[in-house]
């Protein structure tokens, strides 16, 4: 590949830029160890797909908001260097699918022209910020979390504390107690209090998260105090960084960290931790955000024809809220499948700007909020966005499915999720139209386990699965029921009732809602209705769609194909040469010591002291695997070195080296420590080297 040089008015993203096409060089030389590589890859948001030879580009959007302009430019991109579409998904994200590796630098460059990245839009990183869509209009919040949330992403983007973890971080900000962001299924969640003293602050659950095995965030602040919310997440980051798995990847979540050590200790150690914060407080700029510049007043025409009819009526009830600013509208655009083609995407930018606020929200069901438009606007911007199909009712209703690509692009997904959610809609339209009007009753898809499509909160959920029949593989869904939220930090997880060949996931849907319609008391919600009757009493209403001795022919054929089904998961990605895994460790160590420096150069002395702890615990994992001891966190990397080397005296040191990494967190991070920390790593480093002969 040719190299690529960039010209950006931000050095910091310029320099990202060029790191990243260097090092797609070095993987194509084979320098770079192919794991190493999808690392770094990852945390640059580009994901390989199902496909073999292309990639999937994921761009972060904090909170989902994305100007009109940024939305063009998205959509640029996507013509020019993947598939022209728009994929929302459901942490407020976009995704373009199909783009060549090696084109990922300039699609950046593209990018950031508008302020628009994708660096730690996947990866072991803090992913999306994510926040409710109406945060900023929402009449019943104590204020407005969007600053909170933007204030997030701006402090851990390219934070060292968060750049290599076990796995995964994502955080959310709910805009009032209905918690429609779904703070308990976050590593941190927050829900926005005011005290009795007038003061701002959040109820925070930590340690939830969905995935194959769901747990529910737990509460450890009834109240935080909003300038300590940064510091917390700070301290709680460094802590999973440090004892967090890092082996087995079904095991590197947060939520498995407090299984492990207990929420106590796990607290505990947060508190501990805060010592060595950069920050032990940091206000939030409450005007970080501003609410968009109102559109300009219009001589809007009457449309009586459009304001009387029926069509109208259900997308005004059902799609409009009104915002706190009085005369001022919110209104929803449910997109089907989370897909917007390119140039349905410009359409939409010039049908809505004359009669909206420029500011969208993508929402956590795959759909877009539009702000501050007038109650006489309402008629004519339905009259645009019908004409683009993008005023169908039933916004977050029944009929509002919410689905991940599944088999479409994703290598893990086994089942094709999206085709199926537009059959099920298509059962919901046509067949219970009055249900658009059920906001309380949800129905999402994953095409596998892992919950992208959040089947695991879902009344009724499912997810990708299969099962034998007649010596063939048959396309299956495993039914999910009584999950959903609670509200203020709680909610429900999603039982396992039964799978069902795929095809037949229709007919699931009739025979609950049916049954929900005809023998649900007076008031009673699905959940309670689900909870009085019990699991096995649906279990049993299901049981004959789950008989597998009927089957017919289309039935081994999943939705959207027209093959035989066979469970495969996708390609793997591009694979590198078999490198020494020692030297390469050795030379990562010997690069995070050159960040040291020049952090420290920069004055930067808590970036400077973390970067120093990396060297320290990836120097000593080099030398372990020397001797062919492979620790699965952090903390064993530092008790392992201990025992193998200090002790036996291969390595000489004045303490124990635990005691001398660990000053990391008994220390404030001062230039004095940063200083003495820094020369006490490039002491050990330069032992390291010599005791390998180097």
């Amino acid at each position: 590949m040719q190299s690529f040089r960039t010209e950006l008015e931000n050095p910091i993203v310029e320099k990202d830029i060029i790191d990243l096409e260097k090092k797609i060089r070095e993987f194509r030389e084979g320098k770079i160890h192919d794991e190493k590589f999808r690392s770094l890859r990852l945390a640059r948001g580009v994901y390989g797909q199902r496909q073999p030879g292309v990639q999937m580009v994921r761009i972060k959007l904090p909170f989902g908001k994305v100007t009109f302009s940024q939305l063009l430019r998205i959509a640029d991109v996507s013509d020019e260097y993947a598939s022209r579409n728009l994929h929302l998904t459901t942490r407020q994200d976009i995704q373009i699918h199909y783009v060549s590796l090696d084109r990922t630098p300039q699609l950046w460059e593209e990018l950031q022209r508008d302020d628009v990245t994708i660096r730690e839009a996947c990866g072991n990183t803090v992913r999306n910020v994510t926040s409710s869509p109406d945060a900023g209009i929402n009449p019943n919040e104590p204020f407005d979390v969007s600053p909170y949330a933007h204030a997030f992403f701006k402090y851990f983007l390219r934070n060292p504390i968060c750049q290599e973890m076990g796995r995964k971080i994502k955080f959310s900000f709910s805009s009032d107690e209905t918690d429609s962001a779904f703070s308990y299924i976050h590593d941190l969640g927050f829900i926005p209090k005011i005290n009795e003293q007038g003061e701002r602050g959040f109820k925070v659950v930590l340690g939830g998260g969905l995935g194959a095995q769901p747990f529910l965030a737990e509460p450890v602040h009834d109240f935080l105090h909003e300038d300590q919310i940064i510091p917390y997440a700070e301290a709680m980051l460094r802590v999973f960084d440090r004892y967090g798995e890092r082996t087995n990847r079904n095991k590197a979540r947060l939520k498995y960290l407090v299984q492990k050590l207990g929420l106590e200790e796990v607290v505990r150690l947060i508190e501990e931790e805060r010592v060595a914060n950069k920050s032990k407080s940091f206000k939030i700029d409450r005007d970080a955000v501003l609410d968009p510049q109102v559109p300009e007043l219009l001589d809007y025409p009457a449309l009586e024809d459009v304001v009387n009819s029926l069509d109208y009526k259900h997308w005004r009830a059902t799609n409009v809220v009104a915002q706190k600013q009085e005369g001022f509208y919110g209104v929803y655009i449910k997109v089907t499948k989370g897909d917007i083609p390119t140039d349905l995407a410009r359409k939409l930018v010039d049908a809505i700007s004359p009669f909206a606020a420029d500011e969208i929200r993508v929402t956590q069901n795959q759909g877009l909020l539009l702000k501050f438009v007038r109650e006489g606007a309402l008629p004519s911007l339905y009259v645009e966005l019908k004409a683009l199909g993008f005023a169908k009712p039933g916004f977050d209703s029944v009929g509002d499915v919410t689905t991940c690509p599944g088999t479409d692009t994703c290598n893990l997904g086994i089942s094709n999720s999206m085709s199926l959610s537009v059959a099920l809609e298509d059962v919901i339209y046509e067949e219970y139209p009055e249900l658009i009007y059920d906001k309380d009753l949800k129905i999402k898809i994953s095409g596998c386990m892992n919950s992208c499509g959040q089947h695991g909160l879902a009344h009724i959920g499912f997810h990708g699965s299969s099962v034998k029949a007649s010596g063939k593989v048959v396309p299956a869904v495993q039914v999910m029921l009584g999950g959903g939220t609670v509200g203020n930090g709680e909610g429900r997880v999603a039982e396992r009732v039964i799978k069902a060949p795929s095809k037949r996931a229709t007919d699931v849907l009739r025979t609950l809602l049916n049954d929900f319609g005809a023998k649900a008391e007076t008031g009673e919600g699905f959940n309670q209705y689900y909870d009085r009757n019990g699991k096995d009493y649906f279990y049993q209403l299901l049981k004959p769609l789950a008989d597998l001795t009927n089957l017919k022919d289309e039935e081994f054929v999943d939705w959207g194909h027209e093959e035989t089904f066979e469970t495969a998961i996708g390609v793997g990605e591009c694979a590198g040469v078999v490198i020494d895994l020692v030297a390469t460790l050795l030379l990562e160590s010997e690069e995070k010591l050159g960040w040291a420096k020049a952090s420290y150069e920069a004055g930067a002395w808590s970036d400077a002291i973390y970067h120093t702890y990396a060297v320290f615990v990836g120097s000593a994992k080099a030398l372990l695997l020397d001797k062919g001891v492979n620790s699965s966190t952090q903390i064993g990397v530092i008790r392992e070195f201990d025992k193998n080397y200090v002790e036996t005296g291969e390595i000489v040191l004045e303490g124990s080296f635990n005691d001398l990494v660990l000053q990391i967190n008994k220390n404030e991070p001062t230039e004095a420590f940063a200083t003495a920390y820094l020369a006490d790593v490039e002491r050990f480093y330069n032992s390291i080297k010599g005791t390998r002969g180097e």
